[in-house]
């Protein structure tokens, strides 16, 4: 059986840097409540991107915003979903746990292909946001028949 040392830097100064690392942690998500990061979060809003022979189809969570804050883009290959949203907070409660943020959003999604501005559509339903976007001619597969000699 073959053994392995394992080495831990137990000098004085990583441990110091380690506490001072977390005590700016600590104050920064006291200073910035809202950008503070907890477990489960990351990029928002969440999408889902599928495809078929003429479009795109991206569903975006997006709850509590409002049409109104919304603003959607596209360019050659992109979508950039921006918007903002907005949560009443009670000034004479005090939270147990805070999750849900509010502020300003954008994510930028690229695609595969080229996409036809002309040809993008955008709903919001119960939270969720889909926008239909049509390929570009020139980028769609194309059947070439064969001719027989």
């Amino acid at each position: 059986m073959t053994r392995y040392r394992w080495y831990v830097d137990r000098s004085p100064f990583v441990s110091e840097f380690g506490k001072l690392q977390r005590e700016m942690t600590r104050l920064w998500d006291q200073v910035y409540p809202q950008e503070a990061s907890s477990e489960g979060t990351g990029v928002f809003p969440l999408v889902n991107i599928r495809e078929d022979h003429d479009n795109y189809y991206v569903s975006a969570e997006i709850p509590g915003v409002d049409e109104k804050d919304l603003d959607i883009t596209v360019a050659s290959d992109s979508l950039t979903i921006k918007g903002e949203r907005t949560i009443d907070i009670e000034a004479e409660v005090s939270y147990h746990r805070r999750e849900r943020n509010a502020g300003k959003f954008s994510r930028v999604l690229t695609l595969n292909n080229r996409i036809d501005s002309d040809k993008v559509e955008a709903s919001l339903k119960h939270g969720v946001l889909t926008v239909t976007i049509g390929k570009a001619e020139e980028t769609k597969p194309k059947q070439i028949t064969i001719k027989a000699s």
